[in-house]
């Protein structure tokens, strides 16, 4: 079943339940008050009688019979009734009302007596002083009753225009079920047209969301809009990825071919030549090699990896010492505190440290400094070099996966264009910040901002 034909089902079920409930409660509330008015003005026309009979305390038995007569209802009867349970008294306009029973009672009351296939009968009793006859003096009972004739008609018609009233209720309702179904599935059609467009002609179509009422439907197509943008981000960045990696994978593969076919020309007759096709396959294969292993970091980095709590400060400390014993170059490390812990993984967070000293030494044949402080809830680890700069226009370029500033120099000093991409990769992950600020010819500068661990923070302070 289509959802469109459940909207509509659900709907117009719906709304006929609702207004066969409302008719009923108008049918019922109308045949109560109805009622309960029939009995109330057979009851005001009882006290009547009783007002009249007492104004005429001597009344002989004849005339109380036409007494009784005069407010006969016109479709109704009047019994009196003694403790025998015997009629004094039954007068009646008709006689359907021979079978209604009665009884003595002392107690007054009014009732309603249904019967089927036959008008209502509203029943009012009620004890009176008998002034006449054999029986003056005595209690009995009088019992006036009528058959409501007129309240079975009217409920008759309101039972037919309530009915027809139903039947064309059913035309709105099924329209306004068809145009609600229309209303709540045509953004659905559209992302499903959207969606198989996007999928056969290999599209990045968004959903027009102009002039749209900020509803939980507009949020779903904004979502997709959104989704769709997060696809194509993606899918460029993979493309680009791809393309650069064969980029940067065909020229060291071109070197070695061509070494290699030199070396089948004039390789055994050059000594020489030989050496120096050997040296350059050996350093190409190991820029293939170190191409490659950096990107199968950089797709590792972008799974999500274990964290704990981390000293910061021990891991620069560290990391600077490893680097001082490595290389003859002047460090300059300064630090805080002893204490800086983070909520970082290991063995990412020395990897970073790493890349953004060696970064420094590749750019830079002056000092290195390295500094190593907190401000507030931040720690803030900085590598600054004294090299060419990065000009204002590329500082935004530089965390991009293959991009170089200075592509001459790059492969003197055996760079990949990844270490920046990889480091920015394990500052997102940890939510964290990598920036660069620099001047051309003055050198740069690379932050990373980590957030400090509050729970040790907080430990520590007690």
């Amino acid at each position: 079943m289509k959802l469109k034909t459940k909207i509509q089902l659900f709907s117009s079920l719906l709304m006929l339940i609702l207004i066969i409930l409302v008719n009923v409660a108008i049918y019922y509330l109308f045949y109560q008050m109805t009622a309960d008015s029939e009995l109330e003005q057979l009851s005001e026309q009882t006290n009547s009688l009783f007002e009249t009979l007492a104004k005429n305390p001597e009344i002989s038995e004849p005339e109380a019979e036409n007494l009784l007569r005069a407010y006969v209802p016109a479709d109704g009867i009047i019994r009196v009734i003694d403790k025998n349970d015997n009629h004094i008294h039954q007068l009646m306009k008709l006689g359907k009302y021979k079978t209604l029973p009665w009884r003595y009672s002392t107690t007054e009351s009014r009732e309603l007596v249904q019967k089927d296939n036959a008008p209502d009968i509203a029943i009012v009793t009620k004890p009176i002083i008998w002034n006449s006859g054999e029986h003056a003096g005595e209690i009995v009972t009088v019992q006036v009753a009528n058959h409501l004739i007129p309240l079975r008609e009217t409920m008759q018609t309101l039972f037919f225009v309530l009915s027809i009233l139903f039947v064309i209720m059913l035309i709105p309702i099924f329209i306004a079920g068809n145009v609600l179904s229309k209303f709540l599935l045509l953004p659905i059609k559209q992302l499903i047209e959207t969606m198989k467009e996007n999928t056969k002609h290999a599209k990045w179509k968004k959903i027009n969301v102009e002039n749209r009422s900020k509803d939980e439907l507009f949020e779903m197509e904004m979502t997709f809009n959104e989704m769709i943008e997060y696809l194509k981000d993606n899918y460029e960045k993979q493309e680009m990825f791809v393309s650069n990696a064969s980029h940067e994978l065909k020229t060291p593969i071109q070197i070695v071919k061509s070494y290699g076919q030199l070396l089948a020309r004039r390789g055994r007759e050059n000594p020489e030549l030989f050496q120096e096709a050997v040296d350059a396959i050996d350093s190409e294969a190991d820029r293939m090699q170190k191409l490659i292993e950096q990107m199968l970091l950089l797709a590792k980095n972008t799974q999500a990896a274990a964290m704990q709590q981390v000293n910061l400060a021990t891991l620069v400390s560290d990391t600077v010492s490893t680097f001082q014993g490595a290389y003859e170059r002047e460090f300059q490390f300064k630090k805080d505190t002893d204490t800086i812990f983070v909520n970082g993984n290991y063995g990412q967070l020395e990897q970073i440290i790493y890349i953004l000293i060696e970064n420094a030494l590749k750019y830079s044949k002056d000092k290195i400094e390295i500094q190593l402080s907190q401000r507030k809830n931040l720690a803030i680890f900085a590598v600054k070099d004294y090299g060419q700069g990065i000009p204002e226009a590329e500082q935004s370029r530089v965390f991009d996966r293959f991009y170089r500033v200075d592509k001459a120099r790059s492969r003197d000093t055996g760079g990949t264009g990844l270490g920046l991409a990889i480091a920015k990769t394990i500052a997102d992950q940890h939510q964290g910040t990598l920036s660069v600020k620099s001047m051309p010819g003055e050198g740069s500068t690379f932050s990373l901002v980590l957030p400090v661990d509050k729970v040790v923070k907080d430990e520590i302070t007690d």
